[in-house]
């Protein structure tokens, strides 16, 4: 059935050439490409046995590793341990874009609408962060392939004109025509283009975790992998937690398992696992390099609510790669993460089809990798707070696949949480509210997929959200990327 005011990738995948799409991606790994390297780190060991801290730490992705290293420069002395329940940086932050925003919010539109009051002050905290994670990265040496580039973001469609204008008095932001835009990245699709230049970095997302991890290691942080924690138990004034063979002791926790189920049920209903997906093409020819430009490492994103993202890096070779992802966001019924889900063809085929529309210059490109993963997404698509067992335990999650850079504030509020201090940060009112729930099954399936028929629908009306869209916006559980 023809789609009615289709976009420029709806037109995209409706002139693909099947064969084309099918031999693009015949040879694709279904992996992540950043963590398809012999580079890995070796495994460590798992816990066996029990023993005591004082802050323990559950989960090895950016967010427990950010805490972990952070607790560590606050205090040297203080024991700190860290648990994995399979390896440093596996799951989300070692399948990521490696987009690291300063916006803690999710944009700043999606933090008007949620956190109007303090909006501007989060803007400020978010720029903050990024620069100490930067200094960070600097000041311990850490291999990450850190570039400060900016984010290119593109208008594909006539309507979104207007908005890339209205970037115009924005700090750090150059606004482009079509011609300027396709000086920076040329395709034929770019109608204009705004270029932050200065809130937002990319980095190796695999690379970024396994530094944090050195990092820690090298500050004292003692890390077990292959330890999964499969209760909490209070004790009294310390908490235990409880392994398949051994337990640790602490004073304070700090749960950073994001996607996967919490280890305090009153959590579970505010996240819900969304798939994302990405294709990483091989390496470019000097032709092809030069056919779109990108000289600078700059970051790219549309503007549309289904909106892609892409980037470039240099692999171990030199060769110049693309990273293409987004569009689809796929949540299957009853919010199970399970690992068959990290491929979906129908996604790679949309993907490429895409890309190819994109970047006509490129259609002789074969990919390299294919492959998706669980995001953690709540209702209001940035992070939420908890402080339980009087004060012992602290709790971050909801990052929404902008937690690249956001994940490492995360950190720095659990630690001020637990700290029982009264801190700027505690006082947030981001830290002291939270989303509205998802409901249970089935609701929650068809409340998702009601949302997402909505945003392409107005993303088909130039821009226009429905009634729904807007009683959503006003009850607490809208979103405009």
């Amino acid at each position: 059935m023809a789609i009615t005011n289709p976009i420029s990738f709806d037109r995209h995948e409706a002139q693909a050439s099947r064969a084309h799409i099918a031999a693009s991606l015949a040879g694709a790994k279904h992996t992540s490409y950043w963590l398809d390297t012999d580079r890995r780190p070796a495994p460590k060991s798992a816990l066996h046995g029990g023993i005591d801290t004082d802050l323990l730490v559950v989960g090895g992705g950016y967010t427990g590793l950010w805490t972990a290293l952070q607790a560590k420069e606050r205090d040297p002395q203080r024991e700190v341990v860290l648990l994995e329940g399979q390896r440093i940086g596996w799951a989300a932050s070692g399948r990521n874009g490696g987009f690291c925003e300063a916006s803690l919010v999710h944009g700043e539109t999606n933090g008007e609408n949620h956190l109007p009051k303090e909006n501007a002050l989060l803007a400020r905290l978010g720029a903050q962060n990024l620069d100490e994670l930067q200094e960070t990265v600097e000041r311990y040496n850490m291999d990450v392939d850190f570039t400060r580039d900016g984010v290119l973001n593109v208008a594909t469609e006539a309507h979104q004109i207007e908005w890339v204008r209205g970037e115009a008095d924005a700090e750090g932001v150059e606004v482009l025509d079509a011609e300027g835009t396709r000086a920076v990245i040329n395709s034929p699709g770019f109608l204009a283009g705004a270029w932050d230049k200065e809130s937002s970095a990319l980095v190796h997302p695999a690379k970024l975790a396994w530094e944090l991890a050195r990092v820690c290691t090298e500050l004292g942080v003692k890390i077990y992998e292959h330890t999964q924690v499969a209760e909490l138990v209070e004790d009294g004034a310390t908490m235990r937690a409880l392994t398949a063979d051994g337990q640790v002791t602490a004073k304070h926790v700090a749960l950073a398992t994001n996607v996967f189920p919490s280890l305090l049920k009153r959590h579970r209903a505010h996240v819900i696992p969304v798939y994302d997906y990405a294709l990483m093409t091989q390496p470019l020819t000097e032709q092809q390099r030069a056919a779109i430009g990108w000289d600078p490492m700059v970051g790219l994103a549309d503007m549309n609510n289904r909106f892609h993202y892409a980037r470039p890096t240099i692999d171990e070779q030199g060769g110049f790669r693309i990273l293409y992802g987004g569009y689809d966001a796929v949540y299957h019924f009853g919010g199970k993460v399970r690992s068959s889900y990290d491929t979906n063809q129908e996604t790679f085929d949309k993907l490429a089809a895409h890309f190819f529309g994109s970047f006509p210059e490129l259609s002789d490109v074969k990919f390299s990798h294919a492959w998706g993963g669980a995001i953690d997404t709540c209702s209001r698509f940035f992070s939420f707070f908890d402080l339980t067992h009087g004060g012992k335990v602290a709790y971050c999650a909801g990052f929404t696949g902008l937690g690249v850079g956001a994940t490492r504030f995360g950190g720095k509020v659990m630690l001020d949480l637990l700290s029982g201090a009264t801190t700027q940060l505690t006082e947030l009112e981001l830290v002291r509210t939270k989303p509205i729930p998802f409901p249970p099954e089935p609701a929650a399936w068809v409340g998702v997929k009601l949302m997402t028929s909505h945003l392409v629908k107005a993303d088909r009306n130039e821009g226009k959200r429905s009634a729904f869209l807007k009683l959503m916006d006003k009850i607490g559980m809208g979103f405009d990327s």
